[in-house]
């Protein structure tokens, strides 16, 4: 059997290779693939876009004829069932590799172990479980997407030190730097959707697109929770040049005549029974994954935040902090709503990170649930 160290080494080049699909494989999850033979690579490759060839399908077409009788080191278990391409595992079998190393298991229904148990059919060495928390990472928002069948939820702000968004007047243009701003619009290229609420749309009048090097990123598909649709038809979310669709959830008190207008501009309106005129989250989300919409990154405002944690549908914080204070308990804070009574109902955060962009810090961290 292949060292410890050596196959630990491949899988690693293969999750590197993965990543280059970082927020263009979306709803398939990032795939890397390395062809070994007699200690060489001879072939490798990732999957760079849904609907295209899939990781080990460009690694074997990069070996050829090498890949008979190698080592094939992947992330991701291939699949063995027809989507938009053809299953991988028999081009893995009909191309001779004699021993495959996988990361970690497909969770998809449809897969889930069965690409195994076919090589393992024909005789193919196959071993699972290299860096598997790894390779779990890296796919979050597929597993939580194929897995549940709705998108994986980021909730993202810039707060003081002290835990507030904006001054009493709302001015927040900028708590954070530059550095941080740009990363934002790096995350924002790699999400499937952002998603804010109609307070936001009509104190900044946000673009909510990705302001990257031209050709350097992708914008968002674009959320509005909007109950009355109070939106302006000429706010600039409606109006900026992208290709990106523009989804407006709203309420069945809505006005019919604004639904219509809107959609005349290419909107697409999610509306939905409440009893307490506010959109819930979880129904939309529902929606949004029947629309192959595999990750939401929430860049609301305070009760915006509030309400997405109290319905539990967040996966994920990330926190960008300023070395900065705001004081005064007139100033916006990052999570609005009422709060809590006793820390036992606190949320906790597990699996924090922190790095460092110019003078802020981002706080990433994951909803610890039971």
């Amino acid at each position: 059997m292949q060292s410890e160290v050596n196959a630990e080494n491949y899988i690693k080049r293969a999750l590197r290779l993965a990543a280059k699909g970082l927020g263009k494989t979306s709803p398939n999850p990032m795939v890397g693939a390395v062809i070994v033979k007699n200690g060489t690579i001879v072939g490798e490759g990732y999957h760079k876009k849904a609907g295209e060839a899939h990781g080990e399908i460009n690694a074997l077409a990069a070996a050829g004829c090498a890949a008979k009788g190698a080592d094939l080191y992947i992330n991701l278990e291939p699949c063995s069932h027809f989507g938009r391409t053809p299953p991988c595992v028999e081009a893995v079998i009909k191309a001779g590799i004699k021993r495959v190393f996988i990361a970690m298991k497909d969770p998809n229904p449809q897969v889930a172990g069965q690409g195994i148990k076919r090589l393992k059919e024909v005789g193919i060495e196959v071993r699972v479980g290299i860096l598997e928390k790894e390779a779990r990472r890296l796919n979050e928002v597929f597993i939580k997407y194929i897995t549940k069948g709705v998108p994986f939820v980021t909730l993202k702000a810039a707060t003081t030190l002290d835990g507030h968004i904006a001054t009493k007047t709302g001015t927040s243009k900028w708590i954070t730097g530059e550095k941080s701003r740009h990363h934002v619009h790096l995350m924002r290229s790699r999400t499937d959707a952002i998603l804010v609420g109609i307070r936001t749309v009509n104190k900044d009048d946000p673009s909510l697109t990705t302001r990257l090097r031209k050709g350097k990123g992708k914008d968002p598909v674009r959320i509005i929770l909007d109950e009355k649709l109070e939106i302006s038809l000429k706010a600039k979310a409606l109006s900026c040049e992208s290709e990106a669709k523009v989804i407006i959830a709203t309420t069945q008190s809505a006005s019919k005549d604004k639904i219509e207008k809107l959609v005349k501009l290419g909107v697409t309106a999610l509306v939905f029974d409440t009893g307490d005129g506010l959109v819930p989250f979880r129904p939309l989300l529902k929606r949004l994954g029947e629309m192959e919409i595999s990750s939401v990154i929430i860049e609301g405002g305070s009760l915006i935040n509030a309400s997405a944690l109290k319905e539990g549908v967040v996966d994920k914080v990330a926190l960008y902090y300023a070395p900065k204070i705001l004081g005064g308990s007139d100033s916006v804070n990052v999570i609005g709503g009422s709060g809590i009574e006793s820390l036992s109902e606190a949320i906790a955060i597990r699996d924090m990170t922190i790095r460092k962009f110019g003078e802020d810090f981002l706080v990433e961290g994951y909803i610890n649930r039971p």
